[in-house]
């Protein structure tokens, strides 16, 4: 039998179970399916780390002596609940019935994975089994529970959500920022944590300061339970009871799972940190070799019946492992990398009717998101004080009189959670949209925008409809921390759509379009544009494509390349100098960008300067310098030319906020280059 569970099969007949079962007056199908299930995972991890050893696997983090939480859980779920695993719930994915040849097609790396083999291990979802995998950072996954949930709960499904998360974990912000949204917000989520004694090789006393993990959930006003983890029938009695109830009662709950890490925290780490004796208590309580003592006690097994189960497991796993090794690897292909990092979508062009009236740059702004609004009764806009409020810039006043709370929906301060919870709003078919109070804020929910929603698609298939609004820029005065346009943060990122309009027009289609799309995108609005920028707008729902540059003038002698209010800049110092024949390109979308309009445009001109309000290192301008050095230098009479903000943090003081913007030598650096 198995490396592992050989050792105590041997004293398998005289050891008496370490845990109370009879308490649990369940059938005998239900006891010995409880059994099954533990039993297939352990038996998977035997092997796989025999094929460890072999080399013929990269990497492994065992769940030996934690099958019980894992079976435990998703069997007093539904199929059709989602649930949310780490890195050790080999039980889940096996539970939940996913065929092996995939599993071991995923750890293999092979196209009959989840992930194309771009992501190892558990780092995958699957939509046909309701599982959605984590990112090494762990905390999100909170986040994605709780979008998730919501859905649940606007849909009035009645469905549960279950994520994992190990005492390492519950230190993370992340953590901390889910469940108060979840109790805030009365979500249908069950946070399980795994207080497995190490994160890695650091010990719970070092980790966290209360008696248990469970207390966490007191500060959020959370029910909260702690459950022997090792025992099969405490855990699954215990989830599907509250589970039950929360079906019944929406709410979040808390559970903390006592059980151990057997193994190290992946194999290479091993085990030498834990004491003896620790790993010996825990070694007593083994889930798997008590619960199959007790089952023999009762009859329900008996040791042919053992053999046969285990020998019928071990011929499933070697067969699909060999279907796994058989298949071919990958090949790769360029092009199918680069067209799976967005998921496809297919412009409809919705035509402006005739009837315009002339409003603000903010006004197109809400106009765009309230027709949306009206447009899918699944989109659900978040965002600090948005609702009765209307957000700090009115974008959104009077929109919960027409849309009801559930969809106009007051965050916490939060950012990093909540746009982990749009992303779960998506996975579970809505739509979402979040306002970032400031673009600048957009730093604590830095990691779920990069690593989920960018990822997700080229990741495991799934699409982020989210659509993160970002107030941004300078000009009003606003000082180092509500100033900054930071839209290169995110151009760096594949799997990112960036949009920066200069006009209401262009804000109020492309706002649309965004929204349209099902991919990520992060949508610029500069504040100084707000309440200064006036334009005939089409009253009526319509939209612009995603990655198509704007020709606001034609001229011989140069092409003027620029964004945002940078547009407007431009624009002034064209009007001032008339005798300047320029081609002006409003790039309007960073990401993708028009690269055709830019060449064309360059061919003909032989001169560019490049215009940005972020400070010069490191922005679009830098690339855009580049691409056009590289493709079109034949064509170049000039070298290309880059005019950008300090290289400061922005300062709040007028003269000072003056002197660090672009705007103020943009026309000396226009004329000298004019002049090469």
């Amino acid at each position: 039998m198995g490396i592992f569970y050989v050792c105590i099969k041997q004293t398998i007949i005289n050891m008496s179970h370490k845990f109370s079962y009879s308490e649990y007056n369940l059938p005998n199908d239900t006891l010995l399916e409880l059994y099954i299930n533990m039993l297939k995972p352990r038996l998977i991890e035997e092997k796989m780390l025999i094929l460890l050893r072999q080399g013929k696997i990269s990497k492994w983090f065992s769940g030996i002596g934690q099958e019980a939480i894992s079976v435990g859980v998703t069997m007093a779920l539904n199929n059709d609940e989602y649930i949310l695993p780490m890195h050790r719930n080999l039980g889940v994915f096996t539970t939940r019935k996913i065929p092996l040849s995939r599993l071991f097609s995923q750890w293999q790396g092979k196209m009959n994975g989840f992930t194309k083999g771009r992501d190892r291990s558990f780092h995958f979802g699957t939509q046909d089994y309701k599982i959605v995998g984590m990112i090494s950072h762990l905390g999100p996954q909170f986040g994605v529970a709780d979008g998730i949930a919501l859905a649940n709960k606007i849909k009035k499904t009645k469905g549960v959500c279950a994520v994992f998360t190990g005492d390492g974990g519950t230190s993370e912000g992340d953590f901390h920022e889910a469940l108060n949204i979840a109790s805030v917000w009365s979500l249908p989520v069950i946070f399980c944590v795994e207080n497995n004694g190490y994160g890695l090789s650091t010990p719970t006393s070092e980790q966290y300061n209360c008696n248990h993990l469970a207390d966490k959930g007191v500060g959020y006003g959370m029910e909260s339970h702690i459950v022997e983890g090792n025992n099969i029938l405490e855990v699954y009695t215990k989830v599907s009871e509250i589970s039950e109830s929360i079906r019944k009662r929406p709410r979040p709950v808390l559970i903390e799972f006592k059980t151990f890490r057997l193994r190290g925290h992946e194999e290479a780490s091993g085990t030498k940190y834990v004491p003896k004796e620790l790993m010996d208590e825990w070694n007593a309580k083994n889930p798997l070799s008590n619960f199959e003592s007790y089952l023999i006690d009762k009859k329900v097994l008996n040791i042919e019946l053992i053999n046969t189960l285990t020998s019928k497991i071990k011929n499933e796993i070697d067969s699909n492992l060999k279907t796994a090794f058989d298949e071919v690897s990958i090949t790769p292909n360029i092009d199918i990398e680069l067209n799976d990092v967005f998921k496809q979508h297919q412009f409809k062009k919705v035509l402006c009717s005739n009837k315009k009236k002339k409003i603000r740059f903010v006004d197109a702004i809400s106009e765009g998101l309230r027709q949306s609004m009206e447009k899918y009764d699944n989109l659900i806009i978040m965002g600090q004080d948005i609702a009765e409020y209307g957000g700090v810039f009115k974008i959104t006043d009077g929109f919960i009189n027409q849309f009801g709370k559930d969809r106009v929906r007051n965050t916490p301060i939060c950012e990093s959670a909540i746009v982990a919870a749009a992303y779960g709003l998506s996975i579970n078919g809505m739509k979402a949209v979040m306002e970032m109070q400031f673009a600048d804020f957009v730093s604590s929910g830095f990691n779920p925008i990069i690593n989920l929603l960018a990822k997700s698609h080229y990741r495991w298939s799934e699409k982020a409809d989210v659509v993160i609004r970002m107030p941004c820029g300078a000009g009003v005065g606003a000082g180092p921390f509500h100033s900054q346009t930071n839209e290169a943060w995110f151009t760096k990122t594949p799997g990112l759509k960036v949009i920066y309009p200069a006009f209401p027009q262009d804000a109020k289609g492309l706002l649309a379009e965004s929204i349209n799309d099902p991919n990520p995108v992060l949508f610029f609005e500069h504040k100084a544009l707000y309440r200064s920028k006036y334009q005939e707008v089409t009253e009526d729902y319509f939209t612009i494509e995603i990655g198509k540059a704007s020709l606001l003038k034609t001229g011989d002698s140069i092409s003027i390349i620029t964004y945002g209010a940078g547009v407007h800049w431009a624009l002034e110092v064209l009007e001032s100098n008339s005798n300047i024949s320029a081609d002006l390109i409003d790039l309007r979308t960073l990401q993708p960008l028009d690269i055709d309009s830019i060449y064309n445009s360059v061919r003909k001109t032989g001169k560019v300067i490049i215009l940005q309000e972020d400070s010069l290192f490191g922005g679009i301008a830098s690339d855009l310098s580049a691409l056009i050095t590289e493709n079109c230098f034949e064509y170049l009479d000039a070298p290309v030319k880059r005019v950008g903000s300090l290289e400061t943090p922005i300062p709040f003081q007028e003269g000072l906020e003056n002197q660090y913007l672009a705007k103020n030598k943009f026309e000396k650096e226009l004329n000298q280059i004019l002049e090469y």
